[in-house]
């Protein structure tokens, strides 16, 4: 079974066609579709998501590009969350150093406060890490976690040895498909198979076939068959690897 480890499938950009949009990923072999939260304000569109589509499971988070939206109610509000109903994971969480003019004391305190909050409740976590893999780990040694997935990975094998030996997996999704996307592709091949998924992070990240349109989770196939062309394997052994791999850093799966 396939498992799409992120997508925003509550994202605005479904609002049109979304029953079309599950349908077409059950029918390419989706069985399950990770949706990270953004925001948890209580407008959470995560929440109907999941009630509307069975193969779709929750995380809960503050994204770093939202925290200047976040008030001082919305942490207290995330943990009365993870007691009542423990989602997948806590996430989407992290750190983003890419997008100009964020204030980066506040990002830190709001992944500072959720790490904590997924130790408390021995939650993973779903990591995005955009420019700033090595802060990230900084505070992943300092506030142990039991684990998750570093969203999107771009860094060098190093880093990525660093977030193996914390007990992370890294996603891996449209980036991987091009074939200027050097060091993405290499990690994708000779990293231990064991420390891999797949992802979409539809619809954003679309993989060299859409030509930059609106990505969706029944791309995953192809994106399988991408990994498997380059570690040569069949889409069968990667399939069944990645669906493991996940299945084993997010229980609640």
């Amino acid at each position: 079974m396939l498992i799409d480890t992120h997508c925003h499938l509550d994202a605005a950009e479904f609002d049109a066609d979304r029953d079309a949009v599950y349908a077409a990923a059950m029918a390419a072999g989706v069985g399950r579709i990770v949706v990270p939260g953004v925001t948890v304000n209580r407008n959470f569109r995560p929440k109907s998501t999941i009630a509307d589509y069975p193969a779709c499971v929750e995380a809960y988070g503050i994204h770093p590009l939202y925290v200047d939206q976040s008030s001082l109610e919305d942490l207290p509000r995330l943990r009365g969350w993870l007691q009542q109903a423990p989602p997948v994971a806590v996430g989407e969480i992290g750190l983003d150093f890419y997008v100009a003019g964020l204030d980066t004391e506040r990002q830190t305190h709001y992944f500072v406060e959720q790490l904590k909050l997924a130790r408390e409740f021995d939650l993973p976590v779903l990591l995005h890490v955009r420019r700033a893999v090595d802060p990230v780990l900084k505070q992943l040694r300092r506030i142990g976690v039991r684990g998750g997935i570093a969203h999107a990975f771009n860094g060098s094998r190093q880093q990525a040895d660093e977030f193996i030996k914390l007990g992370f997996v890294l996603g891996f999704g449209g980036a991987m498909t091009f074939d200027g996307s050097t060091r993405i592709r290499e990690l994708a091949k000779t990293l231990p198979l064991e420390s891999i998924v797949l992802e979409t992070d539809a619809p954003d990240i679309p993989p060299a076939w859409l030509n930059r349109g609106r990505n969706s989770p029944a791309e995953l196939p192809r994106i399988a068959d991408t990994l498997a062309e380059l570690r040569g394997l069949s889409r069968n052994e990667v399939v069944a690897a990645t669906a493991a791999n996940a299945r084993r850093i997010l229980p609640g799966i």
